[in-house]
């Protein structure tokens, strides 16, 4: 283990037993290195994966503060769940915002994923998620407007979009095909987390292709979640 991790749980520690209380700030980086007896460089490190796991707020020229973060919402990438399920599952209270609902050409992207035409209808779903207010997801789905036909017009739909499917198209989601990427840093959609620049949250994307139970695609999604709140995991296993 790397000195650096090795001075990052000894703050865990600190933290974890009061010695700094949340909203409290932290020694100036020189009496922190000196105390551990390392160098600021390695220091440094060590407070930047507490900032990114949302324990310390840095603000640069004032000082680093711990702040209490959100429960972590771990997740198995082998299980298939909403967003809305694993915001639920933490036990935090899920909030809504639709930012867009309606009918859209279809881009080659999307068509690619979804074998069907470029410029064919679609239906275009965004909205950000909430846990215990803050927000923490913001999602694109993207339908085949021939599978939903007109049922988005007709339902006022807010909540489980797998239930939604379910219920009123007669689309059960079996299985999807998942990416996890880091976006660009000038994604518009990471930066609708991410807050000012001082306290930018770490943000992943999820891209699924997700299929019916006969393996037809039925829904591209794109997935913005806060890295600090959202962890994934997969365990491997040697043959």
């Amino acid at each position: 283990m790397g000195s650096y991790q090795t001075i990052k749980l000894e703050i865990e520690k600190m933290i974890d037993n009061k010695l700094w209380k949340v909203g409290q700030r932290l020694p100036a980086e020189y009496e922190l290195a000196k105390y551990f007896n390392v160098s600021r460089e390695t220091l440094r490190a060590a407070l930047k994966l507490l900032e990114q796991e949302g324990k310390l707020l840095v603000k640069h020229g004032v000082g680093t503060f711990v702040i209490q973060p959100l429960p972590s919402i771990p997740s198995r990438l082998e299980m298939l769940q909403s967003i809305g399920t694993m915001i639920k599952v933490a036990g935090l209270n899920e909030e809504e915002k639709k930012e867009m609902i309606g009918e859209v050409p279809c881009r080659k992207e999307w068509a690619d994923a979804l074998n069907i035409e470029e410029n064919s209808a679609v239906i275009k779903l965004e909205r950000i998620r909430y846990a215990d207010g803050q927000p923490v997801a913001y999602s694109i789905n993207i339908l085949p407007k021939e599978l939903v036909g007109d049922a988005f017009d007709r339902v006022d739909f807010s909540g489980s979009l797998f239930g939604f499917l379910e219920d009123k198209c007669k689309i059960n989601i079996a299985r999807a095909d998942t990416e996890l990427l880091v976006p660009l840093k000038k994604d518009k959609y990471a930066a609708r987390l991410q807050g000012d620049e001082e306290e930018e949250a770490p943000v992943i994307l999820m891209k699924q292709l997700h299929y019916d139970e006969k393996n037809k695609e039925v829904l591209y999604s794109f997935d913005y979640l806060r890295n600090d709140v959202f962890s994934f995991w997969i365990r491997r296993e040697r043959k």
